[in-house]
């Protein structure tokens, strides 16, 4: 019988993609596990879905953020080895979500307001996923800031999936969303 647990992570060292230990506590390792984080509240966004083609839509997202962890968690010495599309984030996956995002917005234009998350399960869920997004956007750059080799299309992917999110949440919340202000 396979185990789960290892003990290699005892130390408070985890494993890298293709090889190679850091620090638990390294701001990458934050950057990726936030990006865990990310596809499992993406996962209960689309449990609680009920439009097919949206469900979908966030299981391909989720997909690729799987691409996004392993570009994050590859030992810098060893990212000659990533597939595009696979381990490796590329323009064409950024492109990608700007072209969903167009979309959606030709489709149903945001309103001019800051809105309060809540008008749906669904969108609640995408509001909070986009949050984790923009977290995890935060520690990429951190780690960049601090001299750790990010890709540049993986720290772009992070950006433009908040967005995505954003207005994915606006279209599952339809008109029952709340403004932020009274007036």
């Amino acid at each position: 019988m396979a185990r789960i647990y290892t003990g290699t992570g005892d130390d408070g060292s985890t494993g890298l993609f293709l090889g190679g230990r850091t620090s638990k506590g390294d701001v990458l390792v934050d950057a990726y596990g936030d990006v865990d984080e990310l596809v499992a509240v993406l996962g209960v966004a689309r449990a609680g879905c009920a439009e097919a083609e949206l469900a979908e839509r966030l299981l391909g997202l989720q997909r690729e953020l799987f691409v996004v962890g392993a570009d994050l968690a590859t030992h810098p010495e060893r990212r000659r080895r990533l597939v595009d599309g696979v381990s490796r984030v590329t323009p064409s996956m950024v492109a990608a979500l700007e072209g969903m995002i167009d979309e959606l917005v030709a489709e149903r234009p945001l309103r001019p307001v800051f809105v309060v998350p809540g008008a749906t399960p669904t969108s609640a869920a995408l509001d909070h996923a986009r949050t984790v997004a923009r977290r995890a956007e935060r520690h990429v750059v951190a780690a960049r800031e601090g001299g750790r080799e990010v890709a540049g299309p993986a720290l772009t992917y992070l950006n433009r999936l908040s967005d995505l999110l954003f207005v994915l949440a606006r279209h599952a919340a339809g008109e029952a969303e709340e403004p932020a202000s009274h007036e």
